[in-house]
């Protein structure tokens, strides 16, 4: 009997090493769990060619948009596991979902392999060009007021929204949140001086700086960002160790064999170290480093808690 597990067992090795060695034979599919035109679809899609240059395949991106990026995601995890769909995940289907929403269709960390890094995007805190807010000291002035201020993000959950959240408890005073369905319509009325002020990326916002619609107040990671090198972190201005930053990484489903996964970590890697993908994401306001595969799990793992303490605090939640 245990010989016969044992020859079972070479057999099915030898089906999988033989199906490595022949992958990929066809296109992959990167599954974006949000729309066409969104930071994580921009990314993705710079990603995905740089990817599919590494693995001599094509690597087409699908819009799966939905519940937060949960449909795609979950798409993903179910799915099955042989190297040819992945999914670009982000600090929202992998760290913030998870204690947003009553109910999840995945595990974020059973259901998935980690892949690669692709980046993170510390936020700016932005203001009206035309507000009378210089510093932070001024909004915490205007919080401590009657009426207080109010502040704007892409959708409850989101980490504009938490990034909010937990700016109020260091700051202190009325600050009320008015989520958006989309953060763009949130940036326009932030411009316009209708909501004080939000958390959003570099790339939407910076070149509404540099014409002079907004100015940045502060910046959300604990190392200032090289998109915005002359805007002091939060922490800096004396606010406590403020470190929230969200991030973009590729996954397959948990199911996808070892030697398929190791493929695909090396062709990632060998991806988002060219030059021209390189230089592609730090266009878009990313903060590029490089971890291994334990470093990855370990990192997801933390940011999870992190993002769920955050999540909890505010209160907000999803059936």
């Amino acid at each position: 009997m245990k010989l016969t597990r044992l020859l079972a067992a070479c057999a099915a090795f030898a089906v999988v090493a033989a199906f490595a060695q022949d992958y990929p034979s066809h296109p992959v599919k990167m599954v974006v769990p949000f729309g066409p035109g969104t930071t994580t679809d921009i990314i993705g899609r710079v990603v995905a060619d740089g990817l599919g240059k590494s693995l001599g395949q094509a690597v087409v991106v699908e819009n799966r948009a939905g519940a937060g990026g949960n449909i795609g995601s979950d798409a993903v995890a179910k799915a099955v596991g042989d190297g040819y769909v992945i999914l670009m995940g982000t600090v929202g289907t992998h760290a913030i979902n998870p204690g947003l929403y009553r109910k999840m269709p995945y595990d974020a960390v059973k259901d998935f392999a980690p892949i690669a890094f692709a980046g993170s995007t510390p936020t700016l805190l932005v203001v009206a060009a035309n507000s009378p807010f210089k510093t932070l000291k001024d909004l915490q002035a205007q919080a401590a007021k009657p009426g207080g201020v109010s502040f704007a993000s892409a959708g409850n959950g989101t980490s504009g929204h938490l990034a909010g959240e937990l700016l109020k408890a260091r700051l202190g005073g009325e600050m009320v949140h008015v989520p958006y369905k989309e953060g763009g319509l949130a940036m326009s009325d932030v411009m316009s001086g209708q909501v004080h002020f939000m958390f959003y990326h570099p790339a939407a916002v910076m070149p509404q700086i540099r014409a002079g619609k907004l100015r940045a107040l502060g910046v959300s990671s604990i190392k200032r960002t090289s998109a915005a090198p002359d805007v002091p972190t939060i922490t800096e201005q004396g606010y406590g160790d403020f470190d929230l930053v969200p991030w973009f990484m590729l996954y397959a489903p948990a199911t996808t064999p070892a030697p398929v996964l190791a493929r695909l970590r090396d062709a990632a890697a060998q991806a988002l170290d060219s030059t021209d993908t390189r230089t592609k994401l730090v266009a878009q306001g990313l903060e590029l480093r490089s971890l291994k595969a334990d470093e990855l799990a370990a990192f997801g793992r933390t940011e999870m808690a992190k993002w769920s303490e955050l999540v909890k605090r505010s209160g907000a939640q999803v059936d």
